[in-house]
């Protein structure tokens, strides 16, 4: 993919459906009794590795990708089947981790695995809370990493109170969907509050959950019902645009119904610090996740700190809050953000390495980085290391950098966002 500098970017966009959303949808409608039908689903890679997932343990799922729409015929909670072969993730981190926790309260055994990316991500952050739940789970190469077997268990799981060492909406997911097999209360208490689309959708499903400050606790259930479930646009894949809009002289952008669940609009709350010119426009809820209109337009941005309590809600969008901080006048200290390191590549290091290349004064910390705004971009040759957020970032970057810049591995992007470079295209002028 090779990218040259846009004079500027004008017009109306509408984003993929949301990852975290679409995930859920068809991992809860297939625990669910009855027809769940999911429209504006995201077709990215990941996503359909879910799909592929639920259909090897026997689940009827319809997929018409021409319109989004995604119709999944539930069997209930015990009524997922023992798949024939190793159930593989691909590249997706959600599937491998919830998924883990729903099948640690089936009756049958099961191996997962993923690609080389998933093969080295962590998994002792959700192994060790469903062993303490009596699930009989394991590495099987011994590195807490997948692949994994989990036994079936024999009885009902324990319902536990577990305090997470990480704000990881994946390893609360897990957690709480065991719960739903359990004997009790299960709750899980964070150390900052992570995205929250677990809990509201199972609510909605009618789950017996509640949440209180950074604490969720489920009951066990006997049953979830069906229901229809419109996915919002992502905010992450939002982002782009966002910055993109933000950083690029003469820029205007409406990005339309997107997600901003305050639990993932620490992007919205840092572009305002920058002093970003951005409106949110036309708020309204479906589904209990709140969608809205954003209008950007370029102006000056000045650097800021991103960390505590808001990484959370922004984890995914700190590769492109990087890229924003080099346009911006002064020092931007990203920190507290160690878990880049453990994406589907250290994006602490992949992102310094790359943005020192385009010319960008950055250094790299054990939780983040630092980087020196203010001063122009040059294109180069970027290696996104297989990593979509990477390779999207650097997408954006290169539209605003002087001369020629090349992404290496730039198809990655369509484990997320299929599409991504030709809407980006769609929007520049002249």
């Amino acid at each position: 993919m090779i990218l040259q500098k846009a004079k500027a970017l004008k017009g109306e966009i509408t984003v993929p459906g949301d990852k975290s959303i679409s995930h859920r949808a068809v991992m809860f409608g297939a625990l669910a009794e009855g027809t769940t039908e999911i429209t504006h689903f995201l077709q990215g890679a990941d996503c359909l590795s879910t799909i592929r997932c639920f259909r090897s343990m026997g689940i009827d799922i319809e997929n018409i990708p021409e319109h989004n729409r995604v119709t999944v015929r539930g069997r209930g909670l015990d009524g997922l089947k023992q798949p024939v072969d190793i159930l593989d993730v691909g590249n997706s981190g959600t599937t491998l981790r919830l998924m883990s926790g729903i099948l640690c309260g089936q009756t049958f055994s099961t191996r997962i695995t993923g690609d080389d990316s998933i093969k080295k991500r962590p998994m002792n952050r959700v192994i060790t809370p469903l062993a303490r739940m009596g699930a009989d789970i394991e590495s099987m190469e011994g590195n807490g990493c997948a692949p994994l077997l989990i036994q079936g268990r024999k009885g009902a799981l324990n319902g536990i109170s577990y305090q997470s060492p990480v704000a990881s909406a994946q390893v609360k997911s897990a957690v709480l969907l065991a719960g739903l097999y359990g004997n009790g209360p299960t709750s899980v208490t964070e150390p900052y509050l992570s995205r929250n689309h677990t809990e509201l959708m199972l609510k909605m499903l009618g789950a017996d959950i509640e949440i209180k400050d950074t604490t969720a606790t489920v009951n066990p259930a006997p049953k979830l019902h069906a229901e229809k479930i419109t996915v919002p646009g992502d905010i992450s894949s939002a982002a782009y645009f966002i910055a993109a809009g933000l950083i690029i002289p003469g820029s205007e952008i409406l990005i339309k119904n997107v997600g901003i669940n305050p639990t993932r609009d620490g992007i919205l709350k840092i572009c305002r610090r920058m002093g970003a010119d951005i409106k949110i426009e036309n708020v309204r809820n479906t589904d209990s996740e709140a969608t809205a209109d954003i209008y950007v337009r370029y102006g000056e941005l000045k650097g800021t700190e991103i960390g505590g309590a808001i990484i959370p809600a922004l984890i995914d969008e700190l590769p492109v809050l990087a890229v924003m901080a080099c346009f911006a006048k002064g020092k931007t200290v990203i920190k507290d953000a160690a878990e880049l390191r453990v994406k589907e590549s250290d994006r602490i290091a992949v992102m310094v390495r790359n943005l020192s290349r385009m010319g960008v004064k950055v250094t790299a910390t054990e939780d983040g980085m630092i980087i020196e705004g203010g001063n122009p971009l040059k294109g180069g040759v970027i290696d996104s290391n297989l990593d979509h957020r990477i390779a999207m970032s650097f997408a954006v970057a290169a539209l605003a950098a002087e001369g020629e810049t090349e992404i290496l591995g730039a198809e990655c992007a369509d484990i997320s966002y299929p599409g991504v470079y030709s809407d980006l295209k769609g929007l520049i002028q002249g």
